[in-house]
């Protein structure tokens, strides 16, 4: 088989591929499909893109590595490069969902007796997947996507034409592709609230993307703003070497697990003072720091205007199914939705995508999509939720995953996976202290058991 570059169409739109038999000469014109971001959904969909046999892959990651956000840096700011730091990972991390959970459905962890693993090993998974199944050929480091433009055919869905800049040579260019997925993450551009008075404190303020260890806030009273997975993660690295630690959250309740004895929960932060913080119920008390673990903005900063993507009030709109565009079709979004097992979702959105590529899933309109969508949203301000959370999954996400599965006609999750899922949440409400030290194994499709 030889590879000859298409001439039909502008830098590597598409690819023909010569067969040559004993007794025939076969042209296959393959589709190229761009993905952006080389972290675990980038690698999820070269992966997945590979396994046809009419599409190929470019993968393009700014950094000189795969992994995305599990790429841990001690830098802060901007990379070498002059580019804002990717990670928000931190130096002692461990997954706060065990590894029976958060492998690709295709691709198990290692086996090992630890199921919540550090962030290093998670980075070696992804490595050996993308050997395991031939990625790395098909990515190009060290390249960051500048712009994205709709390319309208006379026939046929929409190409895209992606401007990209090679880091170290620092040149330019254009490959027009058939379709597009971007993978780019939505842990990088930080979120922070704003607070009445803030400028008047004088103490330090820090959001938890460039948090990276706890050493530097030794002898420090902390309010940390914030009590999702990394707020309550920081919050305990930091009671190990602060004075006092506030966990400042407008929870419903208060989190019922025991923590160190120099944590105490108060209610969300309304006010800065010169030396403190004034809290939702009108008590105050002096602070040196302030962490936001406030969480991050969607952001794409490389689509023009006429990709036809918004983000408001935290969503990602038009997308039907929380993942294809739905002015322009052929460009998906992978890996929105939040609290999820990942890893399986991007498997799941990946390969309904691809389906709807080859012609496998035939898509609604884009009225009918819109309508749909529109729907969902209709559904969850009837419910009282605010708009903000359209794309928060937790317990939904089964759901959500089955019907995918069940349109493309691929296996549906086990149905231990969610099992353990429910289960480690509720030891994360009631032992936030000690429920990484748990360990799993699923002993069938239906079944698991706790080893430790």
């Amino acid at each position: 088989m030889i590879r000859f570059p298409s001439s039909r169409l502008n830098d590597n739109v598409n690819t023909v591929w010569l067969s040559v038999e004993p007794h025939n000469v076969c042209l296959t014109i393959m589709k190229v499909v761009g993905v952006i971001g080389g972290g675990a959904a980038g690698l999820c969909a070269a992966r997945h893109i590979l396994a046809t046999s009419s599409m190929l892959p470019v993968v393009w990651e700014q950094s000189s590595q795969i992994g995305g956000t599990w790429v841990y840096t001690p830098r802060l700011g901007e990379d070498e490069h002059g580019l804002p730091i990717h990670s928000s990972m931190y130096k002692n991390l461990k997954t706060n969902l065990p590894k029976e959970v958060m492998a690709f459905p295709d691709y198990p962890f290692p086996p090992g007796e630890e199921s919540f693993l550090h962030h290093t090993e998670v980075c070696k998974y992804l490595e050996s997947y993308a050997e395991h199944y031939n990625i790395h050929p098909h990515i190009k480091f060290g390249h960051n996507v500048e712009q994205v433009t709709p390319v309208m055919r006379d026939e046929g869905p929409t190409a895209w034409a992606v401007t990209v800049k090679n880091l170290a040579s620092k040149t330019s260019s254009t490959t027009t592709c058939d379709a597009l997925l971007v993978c780019n993450g939505h842990y990088s551009v930080p979120q922070v609230p704003q607070i009445k008075n803030i400028q008047k404190f004088k103490g330090r303020q820090i959001h938890s993307h460039n948090y990276r260890e706890p050493l530097p806030f030794r002898g420090s009273t902390i309010v940390v703003l914030g009590a999702g997975a990394s707020g309550l993660d920081i919050t305990l690295e930091l009671a190990s070497v602060a004075k006092n630690v506030l966990l400042s959250h407008n929870l419903p309740v208060q989190i019922p697990s025991e923590l160190p004895a120099n944590v105490r929960q108060v209610r969300g932060v309304v006010a800065a003072l010169d030396n403190g913080f004034v809290f939702a119920d009108g008590s105050s008390a002096e602070a040196d720091v302030i962490v936001y673990c406030t969480g991050y903005k969607y952001s794409f900063p490389f689509l023009t205007d006429d990709c036809g993507i918004t983000v408001e009030e935290n969503v990602v709109k038009p997308l039907y199914k929380h993942l294809i565009n739905a002015v322009h079709p052929s460009m998906a979004f992978i890996g929105i939705p939040f609290m999820i097992c990942p890893f399986p979702l991007f498997d799941f959105q990946v390969q309904f995508f691809i389906k709807t590529l080859s012609g496998v899933i035939a898509l609604p309109d884009s009225k009918d999509m819109d309508a749909i969508t529109q729907k969902e949203l209709e559904k969850l301000c009837h419910e009282g939720i605010p708009i903000k959370y359209y794309h928060k999954m937790g317990s939904h996400q089964w759901l959500y995953n089955d019907d995918l599965a069940l349109i493309a006609k691929i296996p549906s999750i086990p149905r231990a996976v969610p099992k353990v899922y429910e289960h480690v949440s509720s030891l994360r409400r009631t032992q936030l202290m000690s429920y990484k030290t748990a360990s799993f194994i699923i002993t069938g499709p239906d079944s698991y058991k706790r080893i430790k």
